[in-house]
């Protein structure tokens, strides 16, 4: 496997007879290593030779989507087991998949007519229930009424009053007014409006009862949930009966039948729970037999999904051809990787024979200019990492392939703004969490947080496995040093002097072996140490990594042939990088290594304002003024032989290339044709000196301003790495150690859980994000713009594999 540079690609033509065609590729979608180009760009969808074939696949996806809706809907999973071949008769297919969307359908339809009637009934009983309590009441008060008149009569005491009672008794009914009734349900929201609106509609001549439903119950119409109030408008005339029926359906009032008579009521009741009862049976058995449905479809559905995807996407890939002029045979191209060439080719000769046919298909290159598409052979662990890079841009063809530093430099450079061993050995569980159970995870449909983590589980790995070494060059663990290699080299001078602090203490023992020495942990009361080591380090990684990246942009020049690039990028590239920023570290690495308290910042100013000054204390090493001058000289030089050498060679090369060239012999044109595409490719050559020097003096620009720029922006490491670690350091000493001095037990857990939460949420959580994202900005502008053009596209091959991991 080379991730160096993408795989060789080839062009190549296939010739396939029509009858083996539909199985060439099919073999070709198994392979999953031939890109197709489409021959066929100016024609529409719908005017492509297989147009018929992928309607009649799409809609067999459409009701194998509404099978797998249902078995949403009734929470039965499709079963990931195939318990068949994938021999499938695709036309039997066809017939049974209408055949089980009719019979689902027709169940859907039956049961939604009997969960409506059920629904009815169960609002009828309702008001049945409501309506029985408003007129029992009724008669109740009336009755009570009546005997407290009769008694007033009887103690009154007149002589009239007999009468007068005999009187009104004797009343024509058919002189007594009729009071109409409407009943029926509301939803509860509109109540109040409804209310009103009725008053006002009939000017107050209703009158209006209403009970609270306490329980939600099923709309017929929406099937949804609603709170509703059972109603009973009282009116008198039938105009007023027309506008109550107007408003109730306006407002959605379901109006049910009612009988004043008590008899009447109780054998209505048990009329509507006796069909209550027996619509419940039939929903029921209708559930159960369309769960037995989709249960049945459920154990075929993933073969079947799988095998119209297939179909469809052969289709699809058919329509991609053109046919020859015989109209025998489709005529392929596409791109393909070198390696697979024999794969390739067997696959053709398998179809052939499994197909049946008299003539074998046709392998041939093409020889093209076309920039081919990029192609890496990753696998799981080096694919995360080669997605960081092609989400800045994919690799032009033969490019060097950034990915294959990522997977060493990303986690490292991370690991330099989050180091601290204590989160590192956190970080690691997580990945391996996700490593172990991976088989799991890949079977299963993940969030989206937990998919994108799962994804990155081996960078994760690697950003932790450095966060440990890291940690312990800084010797953190969760911001507190330990004394893991050895005691510290340091000691106190007497008694009086801090152990937490490096003032006053002086050297008693070896150097510590390994990292930080833990008394370099020290106050902040100066410059600590370990912040010092920090800030040089980043300028030094910085450094290392810019050259690394010019580096690289050698490689890419040589690979093309461009000597151009090689002599007048660069060359001088790297003597104005080097000659500012790697003279600066060779600086910090010979003041490590001597000990020497000279101030790099006054040398590095003043190399640019007085460089022939005599340094005094600052000078390192013998030589150095002198190696100074010589050194902001080639500076100096290196900014003009970036700028003008080139433009001026590139149009001498263009001379020199096209000299003679718009002269031709006279028989050579006398095609309009060819006169025509003669001047058209001169015209399209033309060189544009002016546009060509502008474009390289912006590129000298922002290659000097970057040189700074750049090397400023790899402090980052150490900026985030002080932010790092005092956040941890405040989460120890403000929570932890806060709470163990209550010396109470509740105080102390409760500081044990803020201390996790805030560990958690800040430092695992934020942090890691943050120092990913800096890290990944250091990568894609600090690193690659130094070599990486990032503008080719990606080899994209007709794969069963990736057809199968599409969504519909």
């Amino acid at each position: 496997m080379d991730l160096l540079r993408s795989e060789p690609m080839q062009l190549v033509q296939l010739i396939i007879p029509i009858e083996s065609a539909h199985c060439t590729i099919s073999y070709l979608g198994d392979l999953g290593l031939f890109q197709f180009k489409d021959l066929n760009a100016e024609k529409s969808p719908f005017q492509r030779t297989y147009a018929a074939q992928i309607k009649r696949y799409g809609e067999m996806a459409r009701k194998l989507r509404f099978f797998r809706e249902q078995m949403k809907k009734a929470g039965l999973p499709p079963s990931t087991r195939f318990n068949r071949s994938n021999d499938i008769d695709l036309d039997n297919l066809e017939v049974k998949l209408g055949e089980l969307e009719a019979e689902l359908l027709e169940i859907n339809a039956n049961n939604e007519k009997l969960q409506r009637s059920h629904n009815e009934l169960l609002e009828y009983k309702l008001v049945l229930q409501k309506a029985g309590e408003f007129f029992h009441s009724a008669q109740s008060n009336a009755t009570a009424q009546q005997g407290e008149l009769e008694v007033q009569y009887i103690a009154e005491g007149s002589i009239d009053s007999p009468l007068l009672l005999e009187q009104e008794m004797i009343t024509d009914p058919s002189k007594q007014v009729k009071l109409g009734f409407v009943s029926g349900l509301v939803p509860r929201e509109k109540s109040m409006a409804f209310e009103r609106i009725l008053f006002r509609a009939t000017r107050g001549n209703v009158f209006l009862k209403q009970a609270v439903v306490e329980d939600s119950v099923i709309d017929p119409v929406s099937g949804e949930k609603v709170e509703k109030n059972v109603f009973v408008i009282f009116y008198s005339g039938e105009r007023a009966k027309n506008k109550i029926l107007k408003i109730c359906e306006a407002f959605g009032a379901n109006r049910y039948p009612f009988a004043d008579d008590l008899g009447k009521q109780f054998q209505m009741i048990t009329e509507v729970s006796g069909r209550l009862s027996e619509l419940k049976t039939t929903i029921d058995a209708g559930l159960l037999h369309r769960n037995n449905l989709l249960q049945t479809i459920g154990y075929e559905y993933e073969l079947w999904n799988l095998q119209v995807k297939k179909e469809k996407s052969v289709y699809h890939t058919l329509n991609m051809l053109s046919f020859d002029v015989t109209k025998k045979c489709l005529v392929a191209e596409g791109w393909c990787p070198v390696f697979a060439t024999n794969q390739i080719q067997n696959a053709l000769q398998q179809a052939t024979f499994d197909s049946n046919s008299q003539v074998g298909a046709i392998f041939q290159v093409l020889h093209t200019k076309e920039l081919p598409p990029t192609y890496f052979r990753t696998n799981k662990f080096t694919s995360s990492f080669q997605e960081i890079v092609d989400a800045y841009g994919v690799a032009k063809y033969q490019e060097v392939n950034p990915g294959v530093f990522t997977i060493i430099t990303f986690p490292f450079l991370f690991a330099v703004m989050f180091g601290d061993w204590g989160h590192g050995i956190c970080l690691l569980l997580a990945a391996l969490y996700f490593i172990i159970r991976e088989k799991k995870f890949s079977s299963q449909k993940l969030g989206d947080i937990t998919e994108m983590t799962f994804g990155g589980r081996y960078v994760i790995l690697m950003m932790a496995l450095f966060s440990i070494y890291t940690g312990l060059i800084y010797n953190e663990f969760f911001s507190v040093p330990f004394e893991l290699f050895g005691l510290s080299a340091y000691g106190c001078r007497d008694p009086s002097c801090s152990d937490a602090s490096t003032v006053g203490l002086i050297k008693v023992r070896d150097t510590y072996p390994f990292g930080v020495d833990p008394k370099w942990h020290g106050t902040r009361s100066e410059l600590p140490y370990l912040n010092s080591l920090k800030m040089k380090m980043s300028i030094l990684l910085g450094v290392a990594q810019m050259n690394l990246g010019i580096i690289l942009s050698y490689f890419n020049a040589r690979f093309f042939g461009d000597d151009l690039n090689i002599r007048y990028q660069f060359i001088p590239q790297m003597i104005f990088l080097n000659s500012l920023f790697g003279y600066l570290s060779l600086l910090i690495i010979v003041k490590w290594c001597t000990g020497s308290q000279a101030d790099l910042y006054h040398v590095m100013i003043y190399m640019f304002l007085s460089p022939t000054d005599d340094l005094g204390e600052n000078q390192l090493f013998v030589g150095q003024k002198f190696l100074q001058i010589v050194l902001l000289l080639l500076a100096l030089v290196a900014v003009p032989w970036m700028l003008f050498p080139k433009p001026f060679l590139l149009k001498k090369q263009h001379q020199e290339r096209h000299k003679g060239q718009s002269y031709a012999l006279l028989h050579s044109i006398d095609d309009p044709l060819e006169m025509e595409s003669h001047h058209d490719y001169h015209d399209h050559k033309e060189f544009e000196f002016s546009e060509v020097f502008v474009h390289q003096l912006i590129h000298s620009i922002e290659f000097v301003l970057g040189a700074v720029s750049n090397t400023a922006s790899y402090l980052r490491l150490w900026a985030l790495s002080l932010a790092h670690s005092e956040l941890s350091s405040v989460f120890y000493d403000k929570v932890l150690l806060l709470a163990w001095g209550f010396n109470n037990v509740i105080v102390l857990i409760i500081g044990i859980v803020v201390f996790i939460c805030a560990t958690v949420g800040v430092l695992l959580l934020m942090e890691t994000l943050s120092a990913f994202l800096h890290a990944l900005r250091l990568h894609w502008v600090e690193f690659q713009n130094k070599f990486y053009g990032g503008d080719g596209y990606k080899f994209h091959p007709f794969s069963f594999a990736l057809v199968s991991e599409e969504d519909e």
